[in-house]
This record gives structure tokens, sequence and C-alpha cells, in this order.
């Protein structure tokens, strides 16, 4: 089977990975590795992820029946490295919802007309309407990470989005939208096995692309970029939410319960929602590098 990128990935792997990530690559039972810092030891079972996962879907049917006979618009953007898992959460979030008024939101790179607009015009124009919720999978926070990471924009473009990007923020909240920020936190050794995996798939290998391959090599300067970012946009009106997604599967449910039990819906079931797993799920304090 021909790999793409060149097998790119493997070869990093083979030459480039750190010992450590290759013993515990190579030591891994089936299924997600824990890193060393993570809060657990083993992942969640399944058949209680998918017990819970039920409740929660219904909860979530029950907040857009909610969003749209009261106008409420919601947005949820996610962040994270490459196989943090955002576009599994997001159609988790998605999958029993009227897709006509749940969509998912991933831009690919802007256009020559875009790249002359104010930086964050291509994105307002995929905000929700009223009884409407938006998905962004990756956002505008790409200058802050990816673009700085690659040299795709300049520190004078850069500086000036984190001036802008809490009070474009504030403006949002105080338009009346539910804003949700969440970043994905995934460690080094299980985003290498999840990127293996995907150039083993020919099912998968679409997800990959040459910056994922590049930035392989990158983990250190994805860090430092990554930590400024959530110390410089944490705010009062729009606060990051910080889940650790060694585990998906609990990584899935502390993002729909942390959703959930941020709105007043309609017959509300506090006890299916259950509690929000604080170990794994909090602000930038427990963003793990």
């Amino acid at each position: 089977m021909d790999l793409p990128f060149d097998g790119a990935i493997s070869t990093h792997f083979e030459t480039e990975a750190p010992a450590e990530i290759r013993a515990a690559i190579r030591g891994a039972e089936k299924g997600d590795i824990l890193s060393r810092s993570y809060p657990y030891r083993r992942r969640l079972g399944r058949k209680r992820y998918e017990r819970e996962m039920a409740l929660l879907q219904v909860e979530l049917v029950k907040l857009q029946a909610w969003a749209r006979e009261s106008g409420t618009r919601i947005v949820c953007l996610f962040e994270g490295r490459d196989t943090a898992g955002k576009g599994g959460t997001i159609n988790r979030l998605r999958q029993n919802l009227n897709p006509r008024a749940a969509r998912t939101v991933a831009l690919s790179k802007p256009t020559e007309t875009e790249r002359t607009q104010w930086y964050f015009q291509r994105y307002i124009a995929h905000l929700p309407a009223g009884g409407e919720m938006v998905f962004f999978d990756r956002s505008w926070y790409n200058r802050g990470v990816v673009e700085h990471v690659f040299g795709f924009c300049t520190p004078e473009q850069r500086e000036h989005f984190f001036r802008q990007v809490p009070s474009f923020e504030a403006q949002l909240v105080d338009e009346g939208l539910h804003l949700h920020k969440f970043w994905l936190n995934v460690g080094q050794a299980e985003q290498l096995r999840r990127m293996l995996a995907r150039e083993n798939d020919p099912l998968k290998q679409w997800k990959l692309s040459s910056i994922d391959v590049k930035g392989l090599s990158r983990w250190d300067a994805y860090s430092a970029a990554i930590s400024e970012t959530l110390a410089r946009s944490h705010t009062e009106a729009a606060p990051w939410t910080i889940v650790r997604s060694d585990d998906k599967r609990r990584a899935r449910l502390a993002v729909i319960r942390s959703l959930l039990s941020a709105h007043a819906y309609d017959r509300k079931d506090a006890e299916a929602i259950g509690e929000i797993d604080r170990a794994i799920c909090g602000g930038p304090d427990i963003w793990d590098a």
C-alpha cells in the first residue's frame, strides 16, 4: 500500500521521534496512549462510555430544541494539535441534531481576496443566526498558533490579532452569542500514534496534510505558541475550556457535559448530564505541554 507523503510519518517515528515516544508507541496495547501526567491509567470502558453518551445525546436534542424555540445562538470553537480529536468530538455533538440548525465550519486557507480583508471577516460570515448552533473545526486562533509556527503571518500581524481578539470575542458575547472555546490537549505519544494509524488506513489518509507532517518535528514550537495563546486570550467574557484528550472517550463526554451545563434549557436533566470531570476539563492551568 502506498503511504501518503512517501511515508513521512513512519520515517519521523523511526528517525526523529524521541526515544521515550517510540517506546511508548511500541509498547502500547490497542487503544489510546495515556501520557504520564494524565490523571487516569486506563481509558474509559466502552460500555460505560456508550451508556453515558446515550444520555447526553438526549440532552443535546433538548438543548437544540430550546435554542430553536428561544432564538438562542450558540458557537462552539474547537482548537488543538492535529489528531487531538476535534472532528470526532464535533461529530458526536451533531450526530442526533437537526443538521439544518447545527452545522460545522472548517475553513480552508484564505483566498487572495480574503487575505486583503480584516482577519476576522471571513469567520463572521459563518456565525449563527437565531436558533442555530455552529461548530468551528479550527477558528480564528490559527493566527495564534499554526500561522505563527509555520511563518504564514508576520510577528506584527500576530500581535495585532492578540490586541483585537479579546474585544472581538467580547463583542460577540455582548451581541448575545453564547461562545464556547474548547482546546483539546493531546500528548505527544498519542498524537503520533493516531497519525501513524491514519497513515496506514486508506479510509483516513485524506485527513493528513503536509502541515500535519511538518508539524511533527515542531512540537516545542507548537507548545510555546499554544501556551502564549491561552495566556493572552483567556478572558472573563470568553474563557477557554481545556479538555485533556489522550482518552477520546473521556474527552468527548467532558466537552458535551461542559456545553450542556452552561445552558438553562427546558426539561434539563442534571442527573443525566452528570458531573464534569475536573481532572481533565478546566481552565488553562490544566493544559499540559
